[in-house]
């Protein structure tokens, strides 16, 4: 199936149930959707009195669109879970967390963002699925856990380091190459790849101009948070400003 396919599909189903909620006049939501599928389909179900993007918190990176029929209706499925990750003699990480929910044969629409924090590890995912989470999911690479739901709604902090690099503009090509260290040539070659990501969206083409508060993905090197420039050089070149999550 072709990403199109892909796309037009996920869009239909959204209509469906967007137009279930107004003919059953009660609400309906979606399954989670990465970080492209919600930057590409909050530009047809724009986030309004009935249509509300949510993740579990603020700034989530998986979110859900809830479909509300009363503008005063704050239905949300999402939950939390919390478990104790005493990584004393076994460290586990973000992947092993996500190994052990894929060894449990679930999609990944069936849970949103997952972290680990002050000896803790925090997972969203849907009410409904909630109870088979807590049951099935008891080892983490080793490591037994025990998850239970929170009352709760954490959010994410994400670290951030700030640091500057010269760039010929800010047209992508010359910002990607900044950022990876190398050739404009070699970074319009991963553009190309669909290896650069503005927004959580593949970018197209190497002569798009760089906003502000852009967000950077570069497979293989990281997220970025593109700030501007501060200053310009002799040469006309840019110093310019990032944020890299670490």
């Amino acid at each position: 199936m072709t990403e199109h396919t892909d796309e037009s599909s996920l869009e239909a189903h959204l209509h469906d149930l967007q137009e279930k909620s107004e003919r059953w006049h009660t609400h309906t939501c979606s399954s989670f959707l990465n970080e492209e599928e919600t930057a590409r389909m909050q530009k047809i179900f724009v986030p309004s009195a009935h249509v509300r993007w949510f993740g579990g918190y603020p700034q989530a990176r998986k979110q859900k669109v809830i479909f509300l029929y009363d503008e005063e209706d704050d239905f949300s499925d999402i939950v939390c879970l919390k478990a104790k990750a005493d990584q004393r003699f076994r460290k586990i990480s973000h992947r092993d967390i996500l190994g052990a929910l894929m060894s449990l044969q679930i999609e990944r629409d069936a849970f949103g963002d997952f972290w680990i924090a002050d000896g803790n590890i925090y997972l969203y995912t849907s009410v409904s699925m909630a109870p088979f989470l807590i049951d099935q999911m008891t080892r983490i690479n080793q490591l037994s856990v025990r998850f239970e739901q929170m009352d709760s709604f954490p959010a994410q902090v994400f670290q951030m380091r700030s640091f500057t690099a010269v760039a010929a503009s800010e047209r992508a090509d010359a910002i990607v190459a900044a950022i990876t260290h190398v050739s404009r040539s070699k970074a319009k070659e991963m553009i190309h790849a669909g290896m650069v990501q503005f927004d959580h969206v593949a970018l197209d083409v190497p002569d798009e101009v760089c906003h502000n508060n852009v967000t950077i993905s570069i497979r293989g090197f990281g997220r970025f948070l593109y700030e501007g420039y501060e200053r310009k050089t002799h040469s006309d070149r840019i110093v310019a400003k990032f944020q890299q999550y670490i």
